[in-house]
């Protein structure tokens, strides 16, 4: 049960799937090319459906629209770039199965509280075609694996950035503020001459004076980021300080809930950040909770589908409520290596175990047995034993260390290595022609 790398598919993938609309009673544009990435073309018809769908998405965050070409135009070069990294994958052999598009979509299915039949009913139902949204969820666990690859695996932590880290963290008093940040990226070149630098610094501050004239900060990252949030209204995900990129914790620091950050300076380009929200509180390194848990997990495979799975785990969970023994029926059902244990998974701290357990574990009060949980491993029944909360040993405060400083460099290199991968690929813009 050690975290594995597990692909974050939201329920948010549902609305990101290109609506196919029938177009009775309507005009429809004669298709057309208005890019070529390498040998690739994409297609008016491509562009004008993954629009609709990013209007749809941003007015359901209650985002102003921008004018509809600039955001044509940036949702072209947000399509580019998926492009050439799919380009990228199939050259270098990332491949997804079916199978784990399978189980992504089974995933899918489970957070919207469907089966997988009523769940494809309901896309359809919505106008959405089936076979298109399983591509799509395949080009974003590819892109999500190519990253892991690409980037992520190539990582280096030294001993001294980490002894730097812990000095820092004393100093600083363990600060254990989470933080929510949106931010801009307006991306320049790697061998950018001086026309293309003022270029980008000029749409950077054009950026930064529509926030100061009071323009809603996810309608100017629709406009003008590069990022590949940015079509979302640039929000990143809620993480501690310390595990953000150094230049926004650095920026973050001074600000207060509501305040955006002066342009900012990297290699990559021009940024611009907003602090959205602060919390304190977070457990701190030096101390930490610990869950002494067992579990009893019925695996989905080939033989066993993911209800029958799922209806076995409620045959156990009915037999445990009327009093059968918990660690008995582990060691007889149970297809985890815990089973010779009677389920037993020990202590377990905060991240050893994948989200989805993790969080139902979190919720249990002591004794209690959990309703079926999913996970990428199939259908748990959790019960809590004991908790406590202990002093970190150094090499679990180093090993922390190591995964902030991770998670802090991974933004960047990320963007690093887009921003090279879109210097190199070979692109021909046709969206003006008529």
């Amino acid at each position: 049960m050690k975290r594995h790398a597990i692909i974050a598919l939201l329920v948010l993938l549902l609305p990101l799937s290109v609506a196919a609309q029938s177009g009775r009673g309507r005009t429809i544009d004669a298709d057309r090319i208005v890019a070529v990435v390498n040998s690739e073309a994409i297609t008016l018809h491509e562009l004008r459906s993954r629009l609709a769908i990013v209007e749809r998405q941003l007015r359901a965050q209650g985002v102003q629209l921008p004018a509809r070409e600039v955001l044509e135009k940036q949702l072209l070069e947000r399509m580019i770039i998926d492009r050439a990294q799919m380009q990228f994958a199939r050259e270098n052999g990332v491949q997804v199965s079916d199978g784990e598009v399978d189980v992504a979509l089974r995933r899918i299915a489970d957070s919207n509280r469907l089966n997988l039949v009523d769940f494809r009913k309901a896309l359809e139902g919505d106008g959405i075609i089936w076979a298109k949204f399983r591509e799509d969820i395949r080009q974003e666990i590819t892109l999500a694996r190519l990253r892991d690859r690409e980037v992520d695996n190539r990582l280096t932590i030294s001993e001294d950035e980490i002894d730097g880290y812990l000095e820092n963290l004393a100093k600083a008093g363990g600060n254990g503020d989470v933080v929510q940040v949106a931010h801009i990226i307006v991306r320049v070149p790697e061998q950018a001459n001086a026309l293309q630098l003022e270029r980008s610094r000029n749409r950077a501050m054009q950026a930064a004076e529509q926030l100061k004239a009071g323009e809603e900060f996810g309608r100017v990252a629709a406009a003008f980021s590069d990022a590949t949030d940015g079509l979302a209204g640039g929000v990143m995900e809620a993480r501690p300080l310390d595990r953000l990129p150094a230049l926004y914790a650095d920026a973050v620091r001074r600000l207060a809930p509501g305040e955006t950050s002066a342009i900012l300076r990297s290699p990559a380009g021009f940024h611009i950040v907003r602090l959205v929200s602060r919390q304190g509180g977070a457990a701190q390194m030096q101390s930490l909770k610990q869950t002494r848990a067992r579990h009893i997990l019925i695996k989905v495979n080939e033989l066993l589908s993911d209800t029958e799975a799922r209806q076995r785990a409620l045959v156990l969970k009915e037999r445990l409520d009327n009093g059968a023994d918990f660690a008995e029926l582990a060691r007889l059902h149970s297809t985890d290596l815990s089973a010779a244990k009677g389920g037993d998974l020990g202590w377990l701290y905060q991240g050893d175990t994948v989200p989805e357990f993790e969080k139902a574990m979190d919720a249990l009060k002591i004794g209690v047995t959990s309703e079926p949980v999913r996970s990428p491993f199939g259908w748990h029944l959790i019960q809590v034993q004991e908790r406590r909360t202990e002093d970190a040993s150094k090499e679990r405060r180093r090993l922390m260390a190591r995964q902030a400083l991770r998670e802090r460099k991974s933004d960047e290199a990320y963007q690093d290595w887009l921003r090279q991968l879109r210097d190199r690929i070979y692109v021909e813009y046709r969206l003006e022609e008529k």
